[in-house]
């Protein structure tokens, strides 16, 4: 669903003042300028206007915000759940009953002019393919769009997007590489991995040295660009059957970096069999020992899992007692 100059909609907290757009300036007041009682696209406070705009509206139809994420909205009814996430002028939802999905429609077509696109297939550069046991998420149009942009489609691919026997550093005389150019190719593979687990640790190493870039980094960006073009039809598969216990697993090297000697934590979780979350993150201080590293990996990882379980409350779904393996 989209909602058609969401902006526009929006009512000001503050006196907001413009001047005079060209060709409509009055001729007897040319030096005053207009207040505005509502949002226009342009101003600062305009998203804000909207979001509390719509957040009342729905709070108003019985519709409850998330407690962690605020642009979440749900209405039960007995055993019935519905949902509704809003980014910006666009709103997901869905329901498991087909009548809760129609009376939001109705709802909210009453009160802004809206546009429905029907069951959801892309969004955000996610291809979304839902069938009878299960969703395929995936980037595969836009992984392809992105080894064409680096000019990389005809080029040899590659396993693994890096080498497990590589160690990059800052490799301070080599020879340095275009910032714009590394820059925005780490840009395109982070994006990518919202559905790409598997070059989440290899990326976050290469976005390390966007600094000062080096050719021996763009030379592990490219391969991980070719790994991609090998690959580009994976993504993630969501199986309706399975439980709903919420379970993670963390890791950690130790001073892997071989700049500062930190080490890099990481973490996968799952909903079930379905892999619902995961992060690589490099640790903010030098751990003395490996049990040390593991310690701080394990702590990132149990935020992580009660954040996902209070997002879990909200869809009516109580965890209880939390699992969380520590790989050693």
């Amino acid at each position: 669903m989209d909602v058609k100059s969401a902006f526009l909609n929006g009512f000001l907290q503050e006196e907001v003042f413009v001047e005079q757009p060209k060709g409509f300036v009055d001729a007897h007041h040319p030096n005053h300028v207009y207040r505005l009682k509502k949002a226009l696209y342009g101003l600062k406070q305009a998203p804000r206007a909207w979001y509390e705009r719509l957040t009342q509206f729905l709070v108003d139809n019985n519709y409850t915000r998330g407690s962690v994420d605020k642009t979440l909205f749900i209405k039960r009814d007995n055993n019935e759940l519905f949902i509704a996430q809003i980014y910006v002028d666009d709103i997901v939802f869905g329901s498991t009953n087909n009548t809760k999905v129609q009376q939001f429609v109705d709802v909210m077509s009453l009160e802004f002019e809206m546009s429905l696109v029907g069951e959801l297939s892309y969004f955000l550069g996610l291809q979304i393919r839902q069938m009878h046991d299960g969703i395929f998420i995936t980037q595969a149009k836009y992984a392809k769009n992105l080894v064409k942009k680096f000019g990389l489609e005809k080029a040899k691919h590659c396993d693994t997007p890096m080498s497990t026997t590589l160690k990059l550093s800052k490799d301070a005389s080599g020879k340095s590489v275009e910032q714009t150019l590394y820059r925005g190719m780490i840009g395109s593979l982070l994006y990518l991995t919202a559905s790409r687990p598997d070059i989440s640790f290899s990326v976050g190493v290469c976005a390390r040295y966007q600094a000062d870039p080096k050719e021996s980094h763009l030379s592990c960006v490219k391969r991980i660009i070719r790994y991609v073009n090998g690959t580009s039809n994976y993504g993630i598969w969501y199986s309706f059957d399975t439980n709903a216990s919420l379970v993670g697993f963390s890791d950690a090297d130790w001073a892997g970096n071989c700049d500062d000697r930190k080490s890099t934590s990481g973490g996968c979780f799952f909903l079930g069999n379905n892999l619902v979350s995961w992060f690589c993150k490099k640790q903010n201080s030098i751990s003395l020992s490996t049990a040390e590293a593991e310690y701080i990996a394990a702590g990132s990882g149990c935020t992580q899992l009660l954040w996902m379980k209070q997002m879990l409350v909200d869809y009516g779904f109580n965890q209880g007692t939390l699992t969380l393996f520590v790989i050693t």
